[in-house]
């Protein structure tokens, strides 16, 4: 069971690499400020480095303060199964949506069908910052449109704020694969991070080019003063997340900085139809997780006859 979490963590690790390479790198490599395979040769290291260096307290979060009781390797396999199917499911279908939420909709799903407490106050502080980033993103997307204004030569300072976004990404998203093999004991939070890194630095480099390829999500009418911007406000909100212990969704923070900053520029920068999905993906993705690792908890605990997913 060891084996396959670990396996299952990495595998998921990978997947978000790849799903992150066009919120990280899009923009610089759209606008030509970067060759696509710079970008994602800076991207790697540069999420595996904030993977090993600032998701701790973030995977600590994953891992043990979600639940009231500590979850088993079996626990912590439905979890990240379901929540690894679920963001499958979701971008096949290509609708937009936050694998962050969609883990959190897993855990809490599988905590009640085992009859094990769940941190409310957590989840609670979780969907807060959930629901603010965005308009908070977009005020301080706006401030920021009108700083970087004045601003002529931005080709490298857009590279360098996709350069932070991706260690903001290592930093925020590699625990929701790492939190699963701290919550059991199986590694601490800086190995756990280590290890996972390597499957975000594995995702952007191999199977990250497609999905780069789509510049995020549907971005219009974005000049590099807009682009710069949004991206910074991205990795600043992400950051300041992340050294609270707390991880929100990097798409919806960029779309946040990417409808204030163009509103500063004079721009519309965000499709209505983006916006819509954004927040269909937001509402829809948790209740589909929670109601699949509930019903994989029931089954467990129906063939098992005791609850094998927490102690």
């Amino acid at each position: 069971m060891t084996a396959l979490l670990v396996v299952l963590a990495f595998s998921f690790a990978w997947s978000i690499g790849s799903h992150y390479t066009g919120a990280c790198m899009g923009m610089p490599y759209a606008l030509g400020a970067v060759r696509a395979r710079v970008a994602l040769g800076l991207m790697a290291p540069l999420a595996l480095a904030g993977a090993a260096l600032a998701s701790g307290k973030v995977a600590t979060t994953v891992g043990r303060k979600l639940i009231e009781a500590t979850p088993t390797r079996l626990g912590e396999v439905v979890v990240v199964a379901v929540a690894f199917g679920v963001t499958a499911i979701y971008n096949r279908i290509r609708i937009p949506t936050s694998t962050i939420q969609i883990l959190v909709g897993a855990v809490v799903g599988a905590a009640v069908g085992a009859s094990v407490g769940v941190h409310w106050r957590t989840i609670a502080t979780l969907a807060v910052i959930w629901v603010v980033a965005p308009p908070a993103a977009a005020l301080v997307g706006f401030a920021g449109g009108k700083a970087f204004g004045s601003v002529t030569r931005v080709g490298g300072a857009l590279l360098l704020v996709g350069c932070l976004a991706s260690f903001a990404m290592g930093a925020n998203d590699v625990a929701l694969a790492s939190g699963a093999l701290v919550g059991p004991n199986v590694l601490g939070p800086h190995s756990a991070g280590v290890l996972c890194g390597f499957g975000l630095a594995a995702g952007v480099l191999i199977t990250g080019r497609p999905l780069l390829d789509r510049v995020a999500f549907d971005i219009v009418d974005l000049d590099r003063v807009t682009a710069t911007a949004a991206q910074f406000v991205q990795a600043l909100v992400i950051l300041v997340a992340v050294s609270f212990g707390y991880f929100t969704s990097m798409n919806q923070a960029l779309v946040g900085a990417m409808a204030g900053a163009g509103v500063a520029r004079g721009r519309q920068t965000v499709h209505t139809r983006t916006l819509v999905g954004i927040v269909r993906g937001w509402v829809t993705g948790p209740p589909t997780s929670f109601l699949l690792a509930l019903g994989a908890a029931l089954v467990v605990r129906w063939v098992s006859g005791a609850d094998a997913l927490a102690r």
